[in-house]
């Protein structure tokens, strides 16, 4: 079944209020506390509780991916108690180039951040393989829907209308590994 759009718009949603442009609703940035009181921020929160304790299956499948590459595990810190939306790693594949991947916590989605190297197609089909064997029914968002920009959305570290499916979905630990 391919992804729509509107499907990851959907689960966006869910997880995140929308901002000015919808009139029944007061625009609440992030770091206001009142957006912590939102039923958004609740669901994000319960999304990265099931995350923490789901930890060991992420943890199982790194370690394997971390035997046959250089890999810098980045969801550690959902053990700070934040509402991390995914969990996330890099591979190192030359010099300091690395390939990212994300698997979302909102939904049945990972996303695998390609350096744009020769290097990196052998390694990102192994890396799909094992997301794909740890959690059945995962599908990869493609780029050309996952690079859109959410209407209404603004996460702490970027602005409104600047938000993407993909950080959303994954975190802006997604912007941490870009293109060379």
């Amino acid at each position: 079944m391919m992804i729509t759009r509107s499907e990851l718009l959907d689960v966006v949603y869910r997880f995140y209020p929308r901002g000015v442009h919808n009139t029944d609703r007061i625009y609440v940035p992030p770091n206001e506390p009142v957006y912590k009181d939102t039923e958004e921020y609740r669901r994000l929160v319960e999304a990265a509780n099931r995350g923490r304790s789901e930890y060991p299956s992420w943890n199982a499948m790194i370690d394997r991916l971390g035997d046959r590459y250089g890999l810098q595990n980045e969801s550690l810190h959902l053990f700070s108690g934040g509402p991390d939306p995914a969990y996330s790693a890099r591979i190192w594949l030359i010099d300091e180039t690395a390939l990212s991947f994300h698997v979302s916590l909102l939904g049945p989605y990972y996303g695998i951040h390609l350096p744009g190297i020769p290097e990196e197609e052998p390694v990102a089909r192994e890396v799909a393989q094992e997301i794909e064997a740890t959690y059945p029914g995962y599908r990869p968002i493609p780029p050309e829907i996952g690079n859109e920009v959410v209407p209404d959305v603004a996460m702490s570290v970027v602005l409104m209308g600047e938000a993407t499916i993909y950080m959303c979905l994954f975190s802006e630990v997604w912007t941490w590994v870009d293109p060379v």
